[in-house]
């Protein structure tokens, strides 16, 4: 029997021993990345492997990749209304956002609130396409450009948005285009070549890297937003700051992991609906948010009726299960989910979100399915003493 079952890893991902190790190997380069001599070079020599392996995993050029320290700081490097097309200045006028957005993207970055526009959802979580056509119809290029962010997978359901579809909107529409990479990439295959988005945020704690760090990663280098950290030039004048070399190896070692482990998160989709199908059958009444709908593999989020989510996350705990109500970037509240008020859903119970990773064993599933039968039995033993 496993004492502790992890299955929130759309929250954090456990670190890597390759990414670890490649930690180790990086705190014994004392150069600074931006030094010309030999120390330097050797530090500098392991960021750009670190890179090279971010583009490998993305399907994109290195030289179009920049660190950052996570996703919350790329999304606001990103959604702000000062670009630059080379030397010449850009105005955008307006950033278009789905409203299931993650907390990074939906606080609007750099864009006062009156510049910001929040696109409904359906039931399912996708961005009506109606209402983004018909805003980007609306949108004033007098006044700049229009700007569109879009998860590609989002992180409380697991919903895969409708990108490719989107895309083709905003760019009829002239729109600069960011897409929220982050619970995406190392569980779908994904190509920066294929996708045609101007710009994509990652994160390496999702990916069983460090926390601490991420990466923009564009399609060239001629539409740049402005900086968010200015001085030094280092990375190439897009951010500045002398690179976190410990953080960037772990990075790249969890990336190259995750391209060459592509396929075997595909196992993931077996398990879920098996997850799935074990608990409807114990709980008929359960209710499982984004189940008509192509999901990533590795998310189910669920509501029981007459449970609170906080109720439910607290009960597994006990039960030696880690999972989660809602995403964790809210500063470990427990509130109702804007995701589900989006959807249509009934916010007052919350959901449980459980996401499992490569290091999930059947065991653990075994373990999960187990505490989840008795928590549900003591639910509907509640019920019964309520009823009577």
């Amino acid at each position: 029997m496993v004492s502790r079952v992890y299955m929130d890893y759309n929250a954090t991902a456990p670190l890597l021993s390759c990414a670890k190790d490649a930690m180790i190997l990086a705190m014994d380069e004392l150069g600074n990345p931006s030094s010309v001599h030999r120390e330097g070079q050797m530090a500098r020599r392991m960021i750009n492997q670190a890179r090279a392996q971010v583009a490998h995993l993305c399907d994109a050029d290195p030289a179009h990749v920049t660190f950052v320290s996570g996703a919350t700081e790329a999304a606001y490097h990103l959604l702000t209304p000062d670009y630059k097309m080379g030397r010449s200045p850009i105005k955008v006028a307006k950033l278009y956002i789905s409203a299931v957005e993650h907390p990074c993207v939906l606080s609007g970055g750099r864009f006062e609130s009156g510049d910001v526009e929040i696109i409904a959802v359906d039931s399912q979580g996708r961005i009506n396409l109606d209402a983004l056509q018909q805003a980007l119809s609306n949108h004033d290029h007098e006044q700049g450009l229009p700007l569109l962010a879009l998860q590609v997978a989002n992180n409380e359901t697991g919903v895969l948005q409708p990108v490719e579809k989107a895309l083709e909107l905003a760019k009829a529409h002239k729109a600069i285009t960011v897409l929220d990479a982050v619970q995406a990439v190392g569980k779908i295959e994904f190509s920066m070549g294929n996708i045609g988005a101007d710009f994509v945020f990652i994160s390496a704690h999702k990916l069983g890297g460090p926390k601490g760090v991420g990466a923009i990663i564009s399609q060239g280098e001629v539409l740049m937003p402005k900086p968010l950290i200015s001085g030094g030039g280092h990375e190439k004048g897009h951010r500045g700051g002398t690179e976190n070399l410990i953080g960037i190896a772990g990075f790249g070692a969890s990336c190259l992991y995750a391209k060459e482990n592509i396929y075997n998160f595909y196992k993931f989709s077996k398990l879920r609906d098996q997850i799935e199908g074990n608990i409807s059958k114990i709980a008929p009444d359960i209710v499982i948010y984004g189940r008509e709908v192509e999901r990533i593999s590795n998310t189910i989020c669920f509501s029981l009726p007459d449970t609170k989510s906080e109720t439910l996350q607290i009960a597994f705990d006990i039960d030696g299960i880690a999972a989660s109500s809602g995403s964790a970037c809210s500063s470990g509240k427990v509130g109702e989910s804007h995701v589900l008020a989006a959807m249509g859903a009934d916010t007052k119970a919350g959901a449980l979100r459980i996401s499992t990773g490569h290091g999930t064993s059947d065991e653990e599933v075994k373990a999960f399915m187990s505490a989840f039968e008795r928590i549900n039995k003591r639910r509907l033993d509640r019920r019964k003493v309520a009823a009577a």
